[in-house]
Parts: structure tokens; C-alpha cells; sequence
């Protein structure tokens, strides 16, 4: 099993759930399908030396939306959530038995992108939902023409994806930690550039598969808190050697310490990070990390 990133996160998981069921008190509306994972996460809550659960909590969400020639349709969400939720995003699938295979995949990754750009952190189970009421009517008609997704064709774009990703951390000073970030970037192929102390900024842009795997490096290792703040896909044509080195915008990963100020030495001159982003054409970035516009 995943261990548990924290009971903090274990209690946003239930307070969701407690939501949830007295929004939708109808067994047909939201299911728990697995009680035992929610007895045992409630356990691990109340109880500092509880087991950490074997398993994630599992449930349905069932949302009817209206399709354009008024007649209603069920879909159905079947729900996951990971131990460290709402650190990453839930694992969710939506099935219709009005939606092919093809249109069925297409709705699924747009969700998963919808979530991704919105809620780095947070708990979304009702906006996924909202979505997915809002949204998922659309996919019926949609014709999975050649050019859209097939199982195939999604192995192929993970190739051709370019992503920059970038990470906030409450702090990087560890040594060993910011070693490993400069050489898992240079054995994947990654640039950016990671500023340590505190906050911490990490970007690693390059192909989608280094990216994922860079960051499930990371996360994995002990942090107070680290999340994604932003994503940025683009999708290839070809996706050869020279395409991926015109998306770039860092010319390889090396850190940055922007005049340190602070009794540790450890607090960076956002400032300086503004800037050094500005000349990255990346400045819109700093109000995702700061919520200010940058001067």
C-alpha cells in the first residue's frame, strides 16, 4: 500500500465524503461501494495509532444530465481515492452505455485535464461532478473521427506530449533533495530550474513521460507540503528531437538562488524570481505561485 501522506489528508477525504452523502442522501444518487476502506479510514482519523487503511475508499456518483433532444441520461462515476488525495487527484472513470468506447476515453482524459489545471491540492469531487453533469452530454455526438482518441493513439501522443510542470514546495533546503532534482532532471532529459528555500520552486519541462516520472520521484520523498501549481501539455506534430527542443524554454535544469535575505539566508527575493520568469516569457506563472501580480 501507498503510505499515508497524513491524517490531515485522511480527514478532508471523510469531511468530503459527509458532504457528499448529505447532498446526495440516495443510494442511487452516491454509493459507497467500499465500507470497509471508509470504517477504516474514519479508524486511522480517530485513533493516532490506527493501521493505515489496506485499501482506498471507493464509491459511485450517478449524475443525470440533460442531452439536447431533452430526454435524460445516467452517467456513472466510479471513484477512487488515492491515500494521499487531496495532494493528487482523484482516480475517476465516467461510463454511459450511450458513450463508445472512443468517445468514452476522449471524456475521461478531458475531465482528468479540467481537474489537473484547476485543483492542484484541493479536494474537487463536487466539481468533477459539475463537470461531468455540464459536460458529459456533449460526448454523445461526438464523432470519434480518426483524428480523436483510440487507445493507440493515446500511447502514441504520451510520445509527442510536451509538459512543464510547475512544483511548489513550503521549502527545499535539504542537500540530498536538491541533488536529486538536478540529476533525475539530467536522466530524463529535463530542464527548468529549481530555487530552494523557502518557498521552493521547482520547473521540469520536456516529454510527458519524464515529467510524470520525475514527479512521482519527487513526491515520494519526505515534504512538508509539495504540489503541482500549474501543467502545461502541448501536443507535438511528430514529436521528433528538434520539436521538443523549440518547446523549451530553459536550456537544461540548474538552480537558482536569487539573493537570499532572511535570518537563514533561506528566503529567496521574489522579486529577482519575477524577473528571471518575465525573461522566460513565463511571468504569468508567478501570480498562480503567489496569487499577487509580480512587479
Amino acid at each position: 500500500t501507498t503510505e499515508m501522506a497524513n491524517p490531515e489528508e485522511a480527514e478532508v477525504q471523510i469531511s468530503e465524503l459527509d458532504l457528499l452523502s448529505s447532498m446526495f442522501p440516495y443510494e442511487e444518487e452516491f454509493a459507497v461501494t467500499d465500507q470497509l476502506a471508509l470504517a477504516e479510514l474514519k479508524h486511522y482519523v480517530e485513533n493516532e495509532s490506527a493501521e493505515v487503511p489496506s485499501s482506498k475508499v471507493q464509491f459511485i456518483l450517478n449524475v443525470k444530465a440533460e442531452v439536447p433532444n431533452a430526454s435524460m441520461v445516467e452517467f456513472s462515476m466510479a471513484c477512487a481515492l488515492p491515500f494521499k488525495y487531496p495532494t493528487v487527484l482523484p482516480e475517476i472513470t465516467v461510463r454511459s452505455s450511450l458513450l463508445s468506447r472512443s468517445q468514452q476515453i476522449l471524456l475521461n482524459s478531458d475531465l482528468k485535464t479540467y481537474l489537473m489545471q484547476n485543483f492542484s491540492g484541493e479536494p474537487c469531487m463536487l466539481s468533477a461532478r459539475e463537470w461531468v453533469k455540464d459536460h458529459a452530454a456533449a460526448y454523445i455526438d461526438k464523432d470519434p473521427s480518426p483524428s480523436s482518441m483510440t487507445t493507440s493513439d493515446a500511447m502514441q501522443s504520451q510520445l509527442t506530449t510536451f509538459t512543464r510542470l510547475w512544483i511548489y514546495s513550503h521549502h527545499i533546503y535539504n542537500k540530498q533533495k536538491r541533488k536529486n532534482i538536478i540529476d533525475w532532471a539530467k536522466e530524463l532529459s529535463l530542464s527548468g530550474f529549481c530555487m530552494p528555500g523557502k518557498p521552493g520552486v521547482v520547473c521540469v519541462e520536456g516529454l510527458q513521460s519524464s515529467c510524470e516520472e520525475f514527479w512521482s520521484r519527487v513526491r515520494r520523498l519526505t515534504w512538508k507540503r509539495i504540489l503541482i501549481r500549474h501543467r502545461e501539455d502541448v501536443s507535438l506534430e511528430g514529436g521528433g528531437h528538434a520539436e521538443i527542443q523549440k518547446q523549451r524554454k530553459f536550456p537544461t535544469l540548474e538552480e537558482k538562488c536569487f539573493d537570499a535575505h532572511g535570518a537563514r539566508g533561506n528566503h529567496m527575493d521574489l522579486g529577482q524570481l519575477y524577473h528571471f520568469l518575465e525573461e522566460k516569457g513565463c511571468a504569468d506563472i508567478f501570480q498562480m505561485y503567489f496569487g499577487v501580480e509580480g512587479h
